[in-house]
């Protein structure tokens, strides 16, 4: 059974009076451990179907099972629990609260998880030791390379111990060094046995993956395996 399948997956919004088909029957199945990268232009529908796959939007119509279970019937609390349990998130904006130390950034899902402060501390110190930034643990985002900010947020992505880690253009606001090191953390992350769903227009960071999805206008025109 696959981790995740969607089927027929319509989302339209309605801007201005027009209809705009963001997806137009996606059909996609992900399994445990896959590494996979979503690509296409501006448009195509690549960060509606992150959100899709990450339970931060719910379809128009079609079905989205999430380890056997129907997503569109779920209730907020229950995608929260989703997005909070199972599911880690890693942004190009890195969205870090800018007043909170490295280690308060880590915590915050933690927070939401009702972990107690002691256990939260030991797991944020290790999310962070994880990607080498225990010695900037009471540093701000200000304080931080950006580079170093993207780690931070690959830590808060890992501090529940998640099955899979979504990363939206994770090396698109970083230089080539810094683009390198983060994508070294993700490979390892997939060896570790993570499902990685990375969204990029950056060819050389698809060819991380080992799977391709081009999207054009909300449809997959592409579903491409690049490695055993």
């Amino acid at each position: 059974m696959a981790l995740i399948s969607l089927k027929s997956i319509h989302k339209i919004y309605n801007v201005g009076g027009e209809e705009v088909r963001a997806l137009d029957g996606i059909d996609l199945d992900i399994n445990e451990n896959e590494y996979l990268a979503i690509m296409g232009p501006s448009g195509s529908g690549k960060s509606t179907l992150m959100n899709m796959v990450g339970c931060l939007d719910t379809p128009t119509s079609g079905q989205y099972e999430f380890e056997g279970e129907m997503v569109q019937i779920m209730d907020d609390s229950q995608l929260a629990s989703i997005r909070n349990r199972k599911i880690g998130f890693v942004f190009q904006t890195f969205n870090l609260l800018p007043k909170a130390t490295a280690q308060h950034n880590v915590e915050i899902p933690l927070i939401y998880a009702n972990i107690r402060k002691d256990k939260r501390t030991k797991m944020a110190s290790k999310a962070l030791a994880s990607v080498g930034l225990s010695d900037r643990s009471h540093h701000r985002p200000n304080e931080l390379s950006g580079g170093q900010r993207q780690r931070v947020a690959i830590a808060r992505a890992l501090v529940n111990n998640p099955s899979i880690i979504l990363a939206d253009e994770p090396t698109g606001n970083l230089d080539s060094k810094s683009g390198h090191e983060i994508m070294s953390i993700l490979d390892d992350l997939y060896q570790n046995g993570n499902t990685i769903i990375l969204v990029t227009h950056e060819d050389d960071i698809a060819q991380h993956a080992h799977r391709i999805i081009r999207l054009f206008d909300g449809r997959i025109t592409e579903d491409l395996k690049i490695k055993p």
